[in-house]
Parts: structure tokens; sequence; C-alpha cells
């Protein structure tokens, strides 16, 4: 297959573009910069100059691909509006590329929440307006498959972690080293999901072998790691100690992350293993921690 992928030098991209590429898959990748070039033409991926604002260069790069990846995201969270409009708008046109050809559309998205519990796992994602969270693009996509598209919806964990990482994880365990303590909100019985990177990229390629339209996936290995765990492990890296926090205080300590880490985001994958044989065989978050992942 000739795959397009748009993220392919970002942390799940690539592994992902390497999965397909071991596979037999001809990967082109999405590339803002000469340096990007570099990296996908060392990766084996073909690069394919544009950006996520030049909704041409996103149309060429899709045109005649058997199946478009979009895991890039402006990821600019001081103008949340500007990142979803760009989000939809190369979501559309993605869909408009492919429309009426049976091939596949895969986009990434994050854990759908409507309320409290464990957010299911054939459901569209809550957000549907273009002025909604992400400008709804995850239920857009989704709505491809009435259109002839092969649309897949991944929904990573909060942390997808593995050496590397430079996410939610790294932020916490980068203010455990500043602050010389590694803290949790509360009494830290929160939990947040977690996958080892390479086994969310083996699903994903899982996904594009066998989902039917409209298919929601869960990349979750770990349902629920209590926050307060995370912390104790970080310290226990760091060599620092791991303390509560007061809820009305996570915001001075943290920063922005602090009303994220405080929330509880429990989520499944047992359907998403049962439809794709998906067994996660990576290193947990925790072992991840105690290893030194996240101590550079």
């Amino acid at each position: 297959m000739h795959v397009f992928i748009t993220g392919a030098t970002g942390w799940i991209g690539s592994a992902v573009a390497a999965e397909l590429i071991d596979a037999g898959h001809d990967v082109t990748g999405l590339a803002r910069s000469d340096a990007n070039v570099e990296k996908l033409e060392a990766a084996g991926i073909r690069p394919h100059r544009g950006d996520l604002h030049d909704l041409e260069s996103l149309r060429a790069g899709a045109t005649g691909a058997d199946v478009v990846i979009h895991f890039g995201n402006l990821h600019d969270f001081s103008n949340m509006a500007e990142s979803g409009r760009v989000e939809r708008a190369a979501v559309e046109t993605f869909g408009d590329v492919l429309a009426g050809s049976g091939g596949a559309l895969v986009i990434a998205s994050g854990m759908a929440r409507t309320g409290s519990g464990i957010p299911p796992e054939t459901d569209a994602s809550p957000p549907v307006r273009p002025d909604s969270t992400r400008r709804g693009s995850g239920h857009l996509a989704l709505s491809f498959a009435d259109r002839g598209v092969r649309s897949i919806a991944a929904r990573f964990a909060p942390t997808v972690h593995g050496v590397g990482d430079h996410g939610f994880i790294a932020h916490i365990a980068g203010i455990a080293r500043q602050k010389g303590v590694s803290a949790y909100v509360g009494d830290g019985a929160n939990r947040w999901p977690a996958v080892h990177r390479l086994d969310a990229a083996h699903l994903v390629r899982l996904a594009i072998d066998d989902a039917a339209p409209g298919t929601v996936v869960h990349a979750v290995a770990e349902g629920g790691v209590p926050t307060r765990d995370i912390a104790t492990a970080i310290g226990a890296a760091l060599g620092v100690p791991a303390v509560s926090i007061a809820p009305e205080d996570a915001a001075a300590h943290f920063g922005w992350i602090g009303m994220f880490f405080a929330m509880d985001l429990p989520a499944s994958s047992e359907l998403t293993r049962e439809r794709f044989g998906w067994n996660p065989t990576h290193p947990t978050l925790l072992e991840d921690i105690a290893a030194g992942a996240y101590t550079v």
C-alpha cells in the first residue's frame, strides 16, 4: 500500500511509519522543513514538502494514497481556536480526496468523554460542531464512512510513553526536577491511562489492515495508573520525595498541566483487543519511569 502520513517525524507518527515500512508498505511523509526532509529520508520515508496550513500540499500528498494517516497537529495551546480550524480544514481536505475510493483515513484523537466513568469504544467523539473542541474533526472524519472512506479514529491514552517522550509525563518529571519534589494532587487516586509508543504504533497498523469504515480504536494498554504511583515512581527515579499537593494549589505548583494531572481519566481497550488481537508487549509506564526514561 501507498501511505501518506502527516506528523511522520512526530512521537507516534514516526513509530507508525517504521511499523508500516517493516511490513513492506510505501510511506510518504509531510515535511515542513529541510530538517524534516532529512529525518524522513534517513528513516526510509519519502518526503513531501508542505505543512498543515497549505491545503494544496495536503491534497497533493493524499492523492493516489491507499491510506492517509493524519497525526500532525499544531499543538498551539495558546491559540486552540486556530489549531482547531487548521485541524478541521485538513480533515475536510483528506475526506474530499478519498471520497468514493474506499481508501482509509486514520486520524489521531484522545479519549471521548461525555461525563464520568469509562468512555465507550464504539461512540463518535462528543465534539461535533465546527466551533467545538478540535472543531469536531474526529466526528467529521468518522462521518466519511458514508462517503466511501474507510475512516478510523485512533484514540490514544493521554500518556504515550517510552524513551524520548516529551509529552505530559516528561513535563511532570521536569517540574519534579525543578522543584525538588514529585507531586500528585490530593490523594493521588485519580487515574491516567497509558500506552507504550511501540504498542500504539502496532495497533494502528493492525487497524489499517483490518478495520471497517467508521471504526474507533482505543490505544490503551493500562486503563488507569494512579497519579500517586506515577509521582512516586518519578520521585524514586529522580531521587526526590513524592508529596501531595492540595487541589487548590495544583495550578501554582504544576502550571497549566495541573488541571489535567488532577483529572480521573479511566479508559478501556477491551473491544479493541478483541477486534484486532492486539496484545501490548512493551514496558508499562511505571517500568519505563523506573528504567530512567524520564531522568534526562
